[in-house]
Formats: C-alpha cells, sequence, structure tokens
C-alpha cells in the first residue's frame, strides 16, 4: 500500500510532510517524492531511495511552502524510476497523488493524448493528474469531482494547483484516506500514524467522498447514485496514533527486514 501524505497552512509545512512519508515506511515503497506551491510555481523532487535521502533534496534544493503533497510508491504501471514516482505535474499547473489502480486508464490516456496532453511517464496516475487538468476552469474541487467520475478501480488522490495556493483537493473510492483537521491549517494523509504529533483530530472519508481542504475550514461531499454529489457530514475523532516512526534499520520495508532478521 502506497503513502500519501498532504497538507495546507500557514507555516511551512514540508517537513511535516517528509516526516509522515517516514513513519509510512513500514508498507514498503520503491520511490518517494514530494511538491509544493512555492514562489507562484509547482515544485517537486523524486526519489528511488530511501526517505531520509528525500529529505536530504528537500533541503539542498530549498523546497518550503504552506502547501504540498507527497507519496511512496510501490510501483504498478511503469518501472521504479524517478520519472514514475509520484507527484505527478500536469502542465506545470495540476500536482497530483495517487494510490490505487485505475482501470480504464488506457482508454483516458487515448482521449487526453488526442486533445493534446504529452505523457512523461507509463503510470496510471499521470493520466488522472492530466484528466483533473483538462476539467479544471478555475475551481479545483469541482475538476475533482467531474474526474473521480470519469475513473474506474479504486483510487486515494490528493491534489493541488498552481493557481489556487491555498487548497488542497482529496478523494476516496476504495483506497484509505483521512483528513486531519487543525487550528487554521488542514491535513490529508492514507493513514492517522502519518499525522501522529500534528493532529489527533482525524475524519474517515467514506467511499465516494471528495474533500476540500482549506486553512480555516474542510469541506466534503459525497457522490450519489444519480453521479452527482451531495454535502457529507463525517464525524470528527479524536485519534491517539503512536507517534514514533518503527524502525527500519537499513532495510526498505518491513517484509525484508522480518525475511533477514528470521535467517
Amino acid at each position: 500500500m502506497c503513502g500519501i501524505v498532504g497538507a495546507v497552512s500557514t507555516r511551512d509545512i514540508v517537513p511535516i510532510l517528509v516526516e509522515g512519508l517516514k513513519r509510512l515506511e513500514y508498507r514498503g515503497y520503491d520511490s518517494c517524492g514530494v511538491a509544493v506551491h512555492q514562489e507562484g510555481e509547482l515544485r517537486r523532487t523524486r526519489s528511488t531511495s530511501r526517505v531520509a535521502e528525500l529529505d536530504a533534496q528537500v533541503a539542498h534544493e530549498h523546497i518550503a511552502s504552506g502547501t504540498g503533497i507527497a507519496h511512496t510508491r510501490w510501483a504498478t504501471h511503469g518501472a521504479p524510476a524517478v520519472h514514475n514516482a509520484h507527484p505527478h505535474f500536469s502542465s506545470g499547473r495540476i500536482a497530483l497523488v495517487h494510490n490505487g489502480i485505475i482501470e480504464n486508464h488506457d482508454e483516458l490516456r487515448g482521449e487526453l493524448l488526442a486533445r493534446g496532453f504529452q505523457f512523461e511517464s507509463q503510470t496510471d496516475t499521470e493520466v488522472v493528474a492530466h484528466l483533473v487538468n483538462h476539467l479544471y476552469d478555475g475551481d479545483l474541487f469541482d475538476a475533482v469531482q467531474r474526474a473521480a467520475l470519469r475513473l474506474k478501480g479504486s483510487f486515494a488522490l490528493a491534489v493541488f494547483c498552481r493557481d489556487e495556493p491555498h487548497r488542497v483537493v482529496g478523494a476516496r473510492e476504495g483506497s484509505p484516506l483521512i483528513v486531519g483537521v487543525g487550528k487554521g491549517e488542514n491535513f490529508l494523509a492514507s493513514d492517522a500514524m502519518a499525522l501522529a504529533g500534528v493532529t489527533d483530530q482525524i475524519v474517515y472519508l467514506e467511499e465516494g467522498d471528495v474533500v476540500d481542504l482549506q486553512m480555516g475550514k474542510h469541506w466534503i461531499v459525497s457522490r450519489q447514485a444519480d453521479g452527482g454529489y451531495q454535502r457529507a457530514q463525517r464525524e470528527v475523532r479524536t485519534v491517539h496514533a503512536h507517534s514514533g516512526a518503527a524502525e527500519l534499520g537499513p532495510y526498505r520495508h518491513y517484509m525484508q527486514k522480518e525475511i533477514f532478521e528470521q535467517e
């Protein structure tokens, strides 16, 4: 299971994103990356090494922002290479990370190629980024809702846009996604453990939910049987996730660690 962390805040959230990825290392991964809204543009750094190396890259490249998303990936579509690592961009406007499998990615890829979109990876995720970009008309929340209706398969999405610097949108269908509610800031993650020490106020999104995160609020809609969306109320729960990242040592993931420790 891949890992997602996202945030929108007035403070620099890059350390929170990277620390969240470290807490999700137990899931295993073969690449990782961070993308932010910085100085009016999208910036990212990606790696096929450990999150510790990604952390060093972030510091070296002076990546800092109040809005961003981060991801650890197990390769499904496309080899474990930097150009296939998340986050994916579309036209320098949309940044997106994704857990799950998009079953109709070939069909959507053909449609988007015909519309002039260029692909830099072999992933199904880049298809979603371009689809959101194609549907974007000034409102990211609306574009993600419309994109989610076109997708077949399972997904948890975290998306932000160059043109809306204080907003992150998430969507869930078949893959876990939570909201972390803070004071004047909000977070997304695939697991509450990623937000341990940041907030213990957690909202568990349900199937078909799309969430709009801004600094002072979060707003959830849920897909209806007729294909539309309706405002949804989800309980905010107090969740005390363990704040310590489990120790991997030299291993890439826990299955590998357990195999070597049994020998």
